[in-house]
């Protein structure tokens, strides 16, 4: 079986043209080698898939005829990543900075209206 069609069969990529690309960029690696859409996986073979910043590895246990239902998709692949790919993943939302430091640039539209909600709160008591 192709590895673009095993990938996308054990719902690894919502749509097999998804997992195509993902071969193409070089993100579906076999034995630490990047491999082309038609390369054939056979069982007992490790697959390395870069999703969402993560390097999940897959073992292949099985191939299945057709896509099969997400309840099943374990009977043919065995996820074996390593807990530190996702603990990775937790610290890289933290060294983000995801609002600008205060007092820099325009007000965004909720600084705005919590600006607007505090001049309200004061004219009310007054």
């Amino acid at each position: 079986m192709r590895i673009d069609k095993y990938l996308w069969c054990i719902r690894t990529f919502k749509t097999r043209s998804i997992a195509t690309n993902a071969c193409k960029k070089g993100q579906v690696k076999i034995d630490n080698k990047s491999v082309k859409p038609s390369k054939e996986v056979f069982g007992n073979e490790l697959i390395l898939v870069r999703k969402n910043q993560i390097n999940y590895q897959i073992k292949v246990l099985d191939l299945p005829e057709s896509r099969v239902g997400a309840k099943l998709a374990d009977l043919y692949r065995k996820d074996v990543t390593p807990k530190e790919e996702f603990q990775k993943n937790e610290l890289l939302k933290y060294a983000k900075d995801y609002y600008r430091k205060k007092g820099t640039g325009r007000p965004t539209k909720k600084d705005r209206r919590d600006i607007e909600g505090y001049t309200e709160d004061t004219t009310e008591n007054l």
